[in-house]
């Protein structure tokens, strides 16, 4: 892989890029810190995975010319947008709604799986604006735009999964916190209404 001078200069911009998007507050984020705190680290991991995987894949659809139908029909943009945070409010209802770790003998709802974590990132508004800006600000045109693309692609994977597994570990250590059925029920309730603050994060 023959590295431009010219790619090689937006590496370091693309990985504060990469990790200001995938450490900053986020539907994957507040969602990965519910479920380590009650699912633990180990049963979080398929969700961390799909939550790379997906965005890798997300990034590569809009390379490969998804972003330019945004372009071409802004009305397909909002439609999604309008879904997503339909569909984000609706798991944030779940995550509001989840009783105590082993509550009556049973553990909660069981953590997402790789792929449904994967598909989210396509219904995920702030995992649309991360892969469209990527690609968009630190690809290069011509020649070098496939080699440019599969870089920022790989380097987000790399910079993805270690930031949002931050949010699990976080998560776990809030859940040795909780000593009650209504701590957990509180702290539920909250991770519940932050993930739907989400929403209007987006929006606005």
């Amino acid at each position: 892989m023959n590295l431009s001078s010219e790619l090689l200069s937006l590496l370091a911009p693309f990985v504060t890029f990469a990790f200001s998007m995938s450490a900053t507050p986020g539907p994957n984020n507040m969602m990965l810190t519910a479920s380590g705190a009650n699912h633990g680290f180990q049963r979080t991991l398929p969700h961390m995975l799909g939550i790379t995987a997906g965005c890798m894949a997300l990034m590569s659809a809009v390379a490969m010319g998804l972003g330019a139908l945004f372009q071409q029909w802004p009305q397909l943009q909002l439609a999604l947008k309008v879904s997503g945070c339909i569909y984000l409010l609706w798991l944030a209802w779940k995550i509001a709604r989840a009783p105590a770790p082993d509550a009556q003998g049973s553990k909660v709802a069981r953590p997402f799986t790789f792929w449904q974590a994967a598909a989210f990132q396509f219904a995920n508004p702030k995992a649309w604006i991360m892969a469209i800006s990527g690609v968009a600000s630190f690809t290069l045109s011509g020649d070098q735009f496939l080699l440019s693309a599969l870089v920022v692609i790989l380097l987000m994977g790399l910079v993805n999964l270690p930031s949002i597994a931050l949010w699990a570990g976080f998560g776990v250590a809030l859940g040795r916190l909780l000593r009650s059925a209504y701590h957990w029920r509180l702290f539920n309730l909250t991770m519940g209404g932050l993930t739907a603050s989400c929403v209007a994060m987006i929006l606005l």
